[in-house]
């Protein structure tokens, strides 16, 4: 088996250091030895952006991305909506994006050249604080899942403060998914407290290859008064 080899580095936004790495055609970030995603599994990721686009269509669609990852759930978000669609992508590391533009992106296709998307380098929660009934659809992958967290900082987007900024960031009827490696049975039921009807699925890592399941939490604005 061919030995991972070192592709670049970067300041990750706890202290800790990303490092892109690559075996083959294979690629993985790794934060301080522990892998965050590997282009072996990206089909959860590919299935949050297919819950999330279902059923959205018109020339105004607006969709917010939290976390760029390897560029698969933009690539996914992208084949979903139509050619006037917008799709906003928050990502807190430069050197993530740089990446998914150079030696990464061919991995979905190129999503980033798409004249759709707009990146934003900067915290998701900044773009969520200026939103008012502004996206369709948010999709959060920026942390393994609401208690296992990559920085401290965003604790509060899985609180009450956090769905609530959320709940107004989103048009009415409007459906946050957020990725989760494992369940999360007290962030369902916040969810839900907090103005949202609320699904939980649990979709296979590798998409019909299989692999570990993933959890995706899946809210809808509930209409005033229900």
């Amino acid at each position: 088996m061919k030995p991972w080899k070192v592709i670049d580095r970067a300041s990750a936004p706890d202290g800790g250091e990303l490092v892109l790495h690559q075996r083959g055609e294979e690629f993985a970030i790794r934060v301080n030895g522990r892998e965050l995603m590997s282009s072996r599994q990206h089909g959860s990721e590919e299935r949050m952006a297919e819950v999330a686009c279902a059923g959205l269509t018109g020339a105004r669609v607006r969709v917010l991305v939290g976390g760029l990852g390897l560029g698969y759930t933009v690539r996914a978000t992208l084949d979903r909506l139509s050619a006037t669609a917008e799709v906003v992508v928050a990502e807190l590391v430069p050197a993530v994006v740089a990446w998914n533009q150079g030696v990464l992106a061919p991995l979905a296709g190129r999503p980033l050249e798409d004249s759709r998307v707009k990146v934003e380098t900067r915290d998701v929660g900044e773009l969520l604080r200026e939103a008012e009934g502004h996206y369709d659809a948010v999709l959060l992958d920026v942390d393994n899942g609401p208690e296992a967290l990559t920085q401290e900082d965003n604790r509060w987007l899985y609180g009450e403060r956090g769905l609530t900024r959320l709940r107004r960031a989103l048009k009415p009827r409007g459906v946050v998914v957020v990725w989760s490696a494992s369940p999360d049975r007290a962030f369902a039921q916040r969810l839900k407290r907090m103005g949202f009807d609320t699904e939980v699925v649990e979709t296979p890592a590798r998409g019909k290859a299989g692999g570990p399941l993933h959890t995706l939490f899946i809210g809808r604005v509930r209409p005033s008064g229900a």
